[in-house]
């Protein structure tokens, strides 16, 4: 038998390459013989096989299951359509979006309130293209999240495939790891290994480029490699000596300042920081997303003295917070010249990096406040001091200035007033998404957070068009871990613009979403409908319109028409509190109102701008 098979194989190969003017499959024969020559019944064993080969596609989504993802956020096309349904049979809830980068801040979102991230599915070229905003704030975030990108076939590289890309390299300089699984059978080998750079360390961005034929192809599954759960990444404690160091430091500070940051929600450390805190009888001040790890209405919150806090202080601590932009480098003039800073992060990098730090503490925030709170002999400031009354003062200052302008209901309305009366509305455990440029810095001062990781915004990067992305995140978040927990998604008009149709996407999914925008005609402000068509009246509009002029009094509330709805108007006090009041009511649908304000309306008067200009 073994003869007559070397025979068969030997004449199968003479017959490909003998040229004898015939092409043959040389293995789909060998196979056929060897089924005939060992196998009577070769049509069970055929079928067998057939029943054993699965492909490309399936296995990819049975990697994203086997590795913890729950969420994948996209748009469908050639060559990824068969892996949204395969997410979907494994049991991976996918949510169809309209434009990639509004599903990659999605899924990152997804990932900061999950600790483990959410998957964006992109088509090749273009579609990647468009995630890479996404990844890129991501990256800056630090939040995880995984673009899952198809590609063009690999035979038809270098030849103008259809939609072809270096998306590899072109996605790298946003990521922790960017890769292509260079087969079917490592699929699972690349997703656990990307899954954990989005996790391990900082978190961040990882890509994983799929070609097409790699996801229609097929192989034997007793073939494919599998892999564990990546489990959750390391926690640390930083060294004995470090925190003798830090405590000393606090010990010995005239004007100490705590800065709670986005890390410190992240890192789920919220109990462990109110220990820190009163116990050692501190000043704190959180950075925007850091809001809520302590409530923003804690005696020790000196959020509206934050100038004067971060001016005169001597020493600060920084509990996963970095001295990036939003805290203007730790460099004067926002800071004293001698101010000494005790950081605390999970990335040794970040030591140093902008001014010289006193004090280095490397790992877990959560395990470090637990180590504080233990070195710690008992209250360090007493809150009966000159630096808490420069303070108290300062808040009581800035405070009045804020009451008188939030109860100043005058039409056109400011933002002062819209905030205020807002807040008076929504209830306390709210998840606030905010963006837009004044909309987002006065909302941040006026929509207090009392619980951590309830408030997403432009963060780190400074992003327009996250907020419906995060909105739609946060709601499938609440409906599937706080039922009945009210996500308000808070959008300048010029905010809204950037993913607006994501609207659709609301409607479709059901998510009550209440969306709130705050119109003042433009980019940091428009003009009034008078004025507009005054200035452009017998001129070429696109010489005549201001840069930072949008259409004055643009109803879009309107547009909850367009799928089924009735949205709300607002130019009042009363009207808002009204349609505020009814969307809260209105608990398993969304909700949009769009509120008129003044277009000249600012914020307050600063002591020092928000963005600081240099660092020198």
């Amino acid at each position: 038998m073994r003869q007559r098979l070397r025979r068969a194989v030997k004449w199968c190969v003479d017959l490909s390459y003998g040229g004898c003017g015939r092409r043959v499959d040389v293995w789909s024969v060998i196979i056929s013989l060897i089924v005939s020559t060992l196998i009577p019944d070769k049509t069970e064993i055929v079928k067998r096989m057939s029943e054993e080969a699965v492909e490309g596609f399936t296995v990819l989504a049975k990697a994203l299951a086997d590795q913890g993802v729950q969420y994948m956020f996209g748009i469908v096309g050639i060559p990824v359509i068969e892996v949204a349904v395969a997410a979907q049979q494994v049991g991976i809830k996918y949510v169809g979006m309209r434009n990639e980068q509004a599903a990659c801040y999605a899924a990152q979102a997804i990932g900061y309130l999950t600790r483990r991230p959410g998957v964006c599915l992109a088509v090749s070229g273009p579609g990647v293209l468009h995630t890479i905003g996404g990844l890129a704030n991501a990256q800056s975030n630090c939040w995880p999240v995984l673009v899952i990108g198809g590609s063009s076939d690999e035979d038809q590289e270098g030849m103008g495939a259809f939609q072809e890309c270096p998306q590899v390299e072109a996605c790298r300089p946003y990521c922790k790891y960017s890769a292509r699984p260079p087969s079917i059978e490592l699929i699972p080998y690349h997703v656990a290994k990307a899954i954990k750079s989005t996790t391990h360390g900082r978190p961040g961005a990882a890509y994983l480029d799929l070609p097409g034929n790699l996801l229609s192809g097929s192989v034997d599954e007793s073939l494919v490699q599998l892999f564990p759960r990546c489990p959750p990444p390391p926690t640390s404690l930083a060294s004995p000596q470090a925190i003798s160091e830090a405590v000393s430091l606090l010990a010995g500070a005239s004007r100490p300042l705590v800065v709670v940051g986005k890390g410190a929600a992240y890192g789920e450390a919220e109990e462990q920081v109110n220990r820190f805190i009163e116990k050692s009888g501190f000043p704190f001040l959180p950075t925007p997303m850091g809001k809520g790890v302590l409530p923003d209405n804690h005696p020790q919150c000196v959020a509206p003295a934050r100038s004067r806090a971060l001016l005169q202080a001597d020493v600060v601590l920084l509990l996963g917070a970095r001295l990036n932009w939003i805290l203007h480098f730790g460099r004067p003039p926002r800071y004293a010249h001698d101010v000494k800073f005790i950081q605390v992060d999970v990335c040794a990098e970040e030591f140093h990096n902008s001014v010289q730090g006193s004090v280095c503490l490397l790992g877990d925030v959560k395990e470090i406040c637990g180590q504080l709170v233990k070195a710690t002999p008992g209250i360090l400031h007493p809150s009966q001091s000159s630096w808490w009354d420069a303070l108290r003062e300062k808040m009581q200052a800035n405070s009045a200035v804020n009451n008188k302008m939030a109860l100043d209901t005058s039409v056109p309305l400011n933002y002062y007033a819209v905030f205020h009366h807002l807040h008076q509305l929504l209830p306390e455990d709210c998840v606030i998404v905010s963006e837009g440029a004044n909309t987002m810095d006065i909302g941040r001062t006026l929509l207090l957070n009392m619980y951590p990781r309830h408030r997403l915004d432009a963060g780190t990067f400074g992003t327009m068009g996250v907020g419906l992305g995060y909105a739609i995140a946060a709601a499938l978040w609440a409906r599937d871990h706080a039922p009945g927990k009210r996500i308000v998604c808070v959008e300048g008009d010029s905010a809204f613009g950037f993913s607006g149709m994501e609207l659709e996407t609301i409607y479709r999914y059901k998510l009550p979403i209440i969306m709130i925008i705050v119109n003042n005609n433009g980019i940091y402000g428009g003009l009034t409908e008078e004025l507009f068509n005054d200035i452009r009246e017998g001129t070429d509009p696109t010489i005549s319109t201001p840069p930072s002029s949008l259409l004055p009094q643009a109803h879009y509330e309107r547009m909850a028409a367009v799928f089924g709805d009735i949205g709300h108007f607002c130019t009042t006090i009363s009207q808002l509190q009204k349609a505020v009041t009814q969307a809260l009511k209105d608990h398993g649908k969304p909700s949009l109102i769009n509120v008129m304000i003044n277009p000249m309306a600012q914020r307050k008067t600063q002591d020092f701008d928000w963005l600081t200009r240099s660092k020198l």
